[in-house]
């Protein structure tokens, strides 16, 4: 029996976080996003992780902000099933 948590943060290391982050937003918009130098001031994910490791909020804020994107995404593909399928209003249901 496996288990599996609700908590999007759950099994995700801050490197895995930092480099979705990265992946999905880019370094110049995730500065935008969370107004820290290491994002701005040659950013890597390296330097990154060493002050988030240091730094509570500003890891605060790259998880919320990592939430924000896991939720977003997954509306968008709950959203996939076009109205006239005849299973666009079983998704999500349980009895």
């Amino acid at each position: 029996m496996t288990h599996s948590s609700k908590d999007p943060l759950h099994g995700m290391t801050l490197e895995a976080i930092v480099n979705a982050l990265v992946a999905r937003f880019g370094w110049e918009e995730l500065a935008k996003r969370i107004n820290i130098n290491c994002f701005k001031s040659d950013p890597s994910v390296k330097s990154s992780l060493k002050f988030l490791r240091r730094t509570p909020w500003a890891r605060k804020e790259v998880e919320d902000l990592y939430i924000d994107m896991v939720e977003t995404a997954n509306e968008a593909s709950n959203n996939d099933v076009p109205a006239d399928s005849p299973w666009a209003n079983w998704q999500g249901k349980k009895e």
